[in-house]
């Protein structure tokens, strides 16, 4: 049956600060790499893999609403920040607001049975929840990062919720997510749901489940510079896998996974302990390692397996290609673009122009076939990612044209956003350059 008459259930996992080769088919480079993701590494190798997708930020909550809305995240309040913080708790304006269209609103209306299970990240109630968005049921955090054991945001506030009630739950939180989230299928097994599963994981702090609850400073904060490593790390991400593949199992045992449509990404780009090769940069940037993201699509029966394709894609657009799937179309309004093409055609690509902009170190980037436009610090770089993906050779001296070209079109594109507000936050989170001296 085609793809665009089906109307399948659908499952958008999204992982936290996962790094572009952390999982072994991403070419993890140690051997204990390849034993980290078994689970994904086998949805990959069923399904289909996207060696060029993006996320729409370098940072969580900003990708967060773009998925939501299926917008560029600028067009909104909310999406200025860099990310949504703590602070903001109680703000009638820093979220995603109520009215604004969102994918499981608009999924609701179709017929859909539709969940969150894990990290919000999109503001705070009164103003803002999930439930307000268009989830008929949620469980897990509001914030950002979260401490696995005990469940307390920076800050020292408990957050682990019950549609919008505080709820208390014993366990490392990766796991709970994904208890509750098979628990989820059982219960909707006989119609069709969406099911947003956002895990934490591997986002900070770096806890494995062997590890205990973090000891925080006199203000309740979570921030450990000096904590975590590589093997913790993995083992996070082991963690999540394992989830996932439970996930998997519980689909089978309900004679449900030809009838599923399985999303993985991640939310940006990794942090200090993760695998970005061979991109620079990480969280916070818009070099290559801090947007471009796995990407993996596994629909049994449906998308053949062992494909992988260089489509150029980012958040947003699988937002629009669950709204076509399902049969709800695509409204004008949004920015992102159906990918229904590489479900039936995985080895076909399109054109897809993306752009980016950050208020931190006023990045802006835009990618245009292999080509690249990137601006640092009032400095402007050219690269051609076919033969340099690692952005070291910048051509914008050589190639002033094609400079002049995409920058313009970077600038027309911005012309069509709101400007960035000068009270717009920015945090530099853990990205790649934290040192203890920080």
């Amino acid at each position: 049956m085609s793809p665009q008459r089906r109307r399948p259930n659908i499952i958008f996992i999204v992982a936290d600060d996962l790094g572009y080769a952390d999982l072994g088919c991403y070419g993890g480079r140690s051997a204990a790499f390849g034993q980290v993701s078994p689970r994904l590494d086998a949805l990959a190798a069923d399904g289909l893999r996207l060696t060029d997708g993006y996320a729409n930020s370098p940072v969580c909550s900003p990708t967060r609403l773009a998925m939501m809305t299926g917008r560029y995240q600028y067009r909104y309040r909310g999406g200025c920040e860099e990310p949504i913080n703590v602070h903001s708790k109680g703000s009638a304006v820093l979220g995603l607001p109520a009215e604004v269209p969102t994918l499981p609103a608009m999924l609701r209306t179709h017929g859909y049975r539709t969940a969150l299970i894990g990290k919000w990240h999109l503001g705070y109630p009164p103003a803002f929840s999930p439930i307000r968005s268009g989830y008929e049921e949620f469980f897990g955090p509001m914030s950002g990062g979260v401490d696995y054991f005990d469940h307390r945001s920076n800050g020292g506030m408990h957050d682990l919720f019950e549609r919008e009630s505080e709820t208390r739950a014993e366990g490392y939180l990766t796991d709970l997510l994904t208890e509750r989230a098979s628990n989820y299928i059982r219960r909707r097994a006989a119609e069709p749901f969406f099911l947003s599963l956002h895990y934490t994981a591997p986002h900070f702090p770096w806890q494995a489940r062997d590890g205990k609850p973090l000891a925080r400073d006199t203000a309740g904060g979570l921030f450990h510079l000096d904590g975590g490593n590589i093997a913790t790390y993995q083992r996070m991400i082991h963690h999540m896998d394992e989830g996932i593949g439970q996930v998997v199992d519980t689909l089978r045992d309900c004679d449900l996974l030809s009838q599923t449509l399985i999303i993985f990404t991640s939310d940006n780009g990794g942090e200090r302990f993760s695998d970005n090769w061979p991109l620079v940069g990480g969280k916070m940037d818009l070099t290559e390692g801090g947007i471009r993201v796995p990407w993996i699509v596994s629909w049994p029966g449906t998308l053949a397996g062992g494909q992988v394709s260089a489509q150029h894609c980012m958040t947003m657009d699988w937002t629009a290609t669950i709204l076509d799937l399902a049969g709800y179309g695509v409204p004008a309004e949004l920015d992102g673009l159906s990918m229904v093409h590489l479900l039936n055609t995985p080895e076909r690509t399109v054109p897809r122009p993306l752009f980016w902009r950050m208020n931190h170190r006023g990045q802006r980037a835009h990618r245009e076939g292999d080509w690249k436009y990137l601006r640092v610090d009032g400095n402007d770089y050219l690269f051609d990612l076919a033969g340099d993906a690692r952005e070291r050779a910048n051509l914008a001296a050589r190639q002033p044209q094609r400079l002049a070209a995409m920058r313009q079109a970077w600038e027309a594109w911005n012309a069509t956003l709101p400007p960035i507000p000068e009270d717009a936050s920015v945090s530099l989170g853990f990205s790649v350059r934290d040192m203890p001296q920080r």
